[in-house]
């Protein structure tokens, strides 16, 4: 495959993850993962190494979405500071651990995992579960230890973290607005310290490609963020003119075929 050919593709990818995600409020990590897994199969790079550099450089671009994400929910005062303060050191501490424990995963197990979580999301959005709002928050521990589980779950299937930290502050007694921002802000530590772990975890390996440091693809990277940003728009553009039910239950029906693909692969 030549270098235009991967960089327009790259694009592509982008284009497509950021539109869904903006059509569908998931994190682009979900779709970035499985699409990246194919297009370096396409490459010839080794499968022992392919879905580990599919999480790490998903994380990755997740890091510049994430904070763009962020700064918007910043402007418009719908982060809660005090429990992303609670939160952070759970999700960084805990993206640290998902790293080391994807690290000493095989890609087929990692794969399988990721799948059954795909799957889950899936049987979510096609139920129509939403997160039950609550009353009280919780003490200082328990919103370290879950922060801990969000940042090590999302670290360890390259997301952003929305699909759990969004439940998680709902029942807290966060308005769903506060919950997307406050969301959204936790997204970037996990990525931004997954990444960099997926980085260091990765030096060495012999199967990597030369474009690589660690378990980051920097072409994909940079082609992934160069169209994701800008295509996000034009997903949320799309969500409100498109027949919600019936997009949520094909994109739900994507992520089941996706997500199976994984398993039984």
């Amino acid at each position: 495959m030549s270098l235009l050919l991967t960089l327009v593709g790259y694009l592509a990818l982008g284009a497509a993850a950021g539109t869904l995600a903006g059509l569908f409020g998931v994190g682009g990590g979900i779709i970035i993962v499985p699409a990246l897994v194919f297009a370096f199969g396409l490459q010839d790079i080794a499968p022992e190494v392919v879905v580990h550099l599919a999480v790490g450089t998903s994380l990755a671009t997740i890091v510049v979405t994430g904070a763009s994400s962020a700064y918007g929910h910043w402007q418009k005062a719908s982060i809660y500071l005090p429990w992303l303060k609670v939160l952070l050191p759970g999700l960084v501490l805990g993206a640290v651990l998902g790293v080391f424990v994807a690290g000493g995963l095989s890609a087929t197990v990692l794969g399988t995992l990721f799948g059954v979580f795909v799957v889950l999301v899936a049987v979510k959005m096609l139920l129509g579960i939403a997160p039950k709002p609550g009353s009280a928050p919780p003490g200082t521990l328990a919103m370290g230890v879950a922060g801990a589980v969000i940042g090590s779950v999302s670290a360890l299937f390259g997301i952003g973290g929305g699909t759990l930290t969004v439940p998680w502050l709902s029942r807290c007694g966060a308005s769903m607005t506060r919950a997307v921002g406050t969301s959204a802000a936790c997204g970037l530590p996990i990525a931004l310290a997954g990444a960099l772990t997926f980085i260091v975890v990765g030096q060495g390996n012999p199967l990597l490609p030369a474009a690589a440091t660690g378990f980051v693809m920097w072409p994909a990277f940079f082609g992934v963020v160069l169209a994701s940003v800008p295509f996000a728009r034009v997903g949320v553009k799309l969500a409100h003119v498109l027949p919600a039910q019936v997009m949520r239950y094909a994109f739900a029906a994507l992520l089941l075929v996706v997500g199976v693909r994984f398993i039984v692969s």
